[in-house]
C-alpha cells in the first residue's frame, strides 16, 4: 500500500509525447491551452501557469509589494516552502496560531499578530479543506493588506459556493509530482484583480511582456523591462502533462472524497480517535486525510506492522533555525503538533486497501 500517489493519464502520456515530438517544449500553445482549461472547466480566476507553488507564492508575493522592512502573517503548519517564499523577499515571517480542530489559520490569533509593518496575510488550506477565509478577509480589508492563499492542497475546493483560485487578491497552487493534479513539477497564480495579471505574466518571464514585444531583424524581441522578473514561466511539456491529467481529474478527486466519507463514518467512534473538523460552507479537495491521535507514535508502529503508511507528511515549519526556532506562543499549533495524522488517501488506493485501513484502526492501539 503506497501513501501517495502520483496520477498520470494516458491521455497526459499522449500529449506529452506529441509535444515532445513536435520540437516545441519551452512555453507555448500548450501552457495557454491548460492556463484556458483551469479558467474555464475549473472555475479560476485569471490562472498563469508557472513552474512551481513556491514561484507562484514568491510572485504573488512580490506582486503585493513585500519587501524587506515588511511582515507577512503565515501559520506554522505548512511545508517549508511557504516561509522561504517570504524569505526571499527579504521580509519577516510572523506566525499565527492555528485552530487545532483543522490545522488552519486562526483569525483572532492574526488579529493580535498584526502590526505597521504588516503587508500580507498567507492562510494554508491544511489537506485542502479551506480555511476561514470571511475572517481572514475581514482583517484584510481593514489594515488594507494583500491576501495571498497557500492552496498547495486545495485544487479542487471550495468556499461558500467558490472555487478555491476565485476568492482571494492571490492563490498559489502546486502540481508537483503527488498533488492530486500534477504537470510533474509546476504550479498556478490565480489573479482575482485583473490589473495584476498582465504583471504576472510578464514577470513570471524576466519581465518581458511576450505579446508586445515585437520581433525585429535582427532575431530578438524588443523590449524596455521596468520591473525584476523572473525565470518562472511553465513549459509545453509540464502543461501538456497537466492537460492531459485535468480530463480525468473530476473522477479522481470523487474518488478521494468517497474515500475520505467512509473514513469519516467508520472510524468517527474509535477511542483515542477524533476527526478534524469540516465546516459545512465548504468543501474540501481531500488531499489529506488528517485525524487527531492519542498515543500516535503507538499507532504509527502498530499500523506500519500490518504494512500500512501513516505520516505527519509537515510539521511545524517554524522549528528551523532559518525561522528563528519555535514560538511558545502558539497553543493550538503545540496541541496539533502532537496529535495529527495523516492516513492513506488517494485515488489509486483500492477499496480492499481502504477496509485495510479502517479495520487496522478500529482494532485499537
Amino acid at each position: 500500500m503506497e501513501f501517495f500517489s502520483t496520477p498520470i493519464s494516458e491521455r497526459a502520456v499522449e500529449l506529452a509525447v506529441e509535444t515532445l515530438r513536435s520540437g516545441r517544449i519551452s512555453e507555448g500553445e500548450r501552457v495557454r491551452a491548460f492556463e484556458t482549461a483551469l479558467a474555464e472547466r475549473c472555475g479560476l480566476i485569471r490562472p498563469v501557469a508557472l513552474n512551481s507553488g513556491t514561484a507562484a507564492l514568491h510572485l504573488a508575493l512580490a506582486l503585493s509589494g513585500v519587501g524587506p522592512a515588511d511582515e507577512v502573517i503565515l501559520p506554522a503548519q505548512t511545508f517549508i516552502a511557504t516561509g522561504m517564499a517570504i524569505l526571499m523577499r527579504g521580509a519577516t515571517p510572523v506566525f499565527a496560531d492555528i485552530d487545532p480542530e483543522t490545522g488552519n489559520l486562526a483569525p483572532e490569533s492574526v488579529r493580535r499578530k498584526l502590526t505597521e509593518r504588516s503587508r500580507a496575510i498567507l492562510p494554508v488550506h491544511w489537506g485542502g479543506c479551506p480555511c476561514d477565509l470571511e475572517g481572514i478577509h475581514a482583517l484584510a480589508r481593514e489594515r488594507k493588506l494583500s491576501v495571498i492563499e497557500d492552496a498547495a492542497h486545495a485544487f479542487g475546493a471550495s468556499y461558500r459556493g467558490k472555487p478555491i483560485g476565485a476568492c482571494s487578491r492571490f492563490t498559489a497552487f502546486s502540481f508537483q509530482a503527488i498533488k492530486h493534479l500534477t504537470t510533474g513539477d509546476g504550479g498556478a497564480l490565480c489573479c482575482l484583480e485583473a490589473e495584476d495579471y498582465p504583471v504576472a505574466v510578464a514577470r513570471r518571464w524576466f519581465g518581458i511582456d511576450r505579446a508586445k514585444s515585437r520581433p525585429s531583424i535582427l532575431g530578438e524581441r524588443v523590449y524596455d523591462v521596468a520591473a525584476v522578473g523572473y525565470k518562472y514561466h511553465m513549459n509545453d511539456l509540464a502543461a501538456a502533462v497537466g492537460l492531459g491529467n485535468l480530463d480525468d481529474f473530476p473522477k479522481r478527486l470523487a474518488r478521494r472524497r468517497r474515500i475520505a466519507a467512509v473514513y469519516r463514518e467508520q472510524l468517527a467512534k474509535v477511542p483515542g480517535l477524533r476527526m478534524t473538523r469540516v465546516e459545512s460552507d465548504r468543501e474540501s479537495a481531500d488531499w489529506l486525510f488528517t485525524v487527531l491521535v492519542e498515543r500516535r507514535e503507538v499507532l504509527i508502529r502498530k499500523l506500519a506492522a500490518e504494512g500500512i503508511p501513516t505520516s505527519i507528511v509537515h510539521g511545524r515549519i517554524d522549528r528551523n533555525a532559518v525561522f528563528g526556532g519555535p514560538r511558545p506562543d502558539l497553543p493550538g499549533q503545540a496541541e496539533f503538533e502532537a496529535q495529527h495524522l495523516c492516513l492513506p488517501l488517494h485515488a489509486e488506493l483500492s477499496d480492499a486497501d481502504r477496509d485495510r485501513v479502517v479495520a487496522a484502526v478500529r482494532k485499537g492501539w
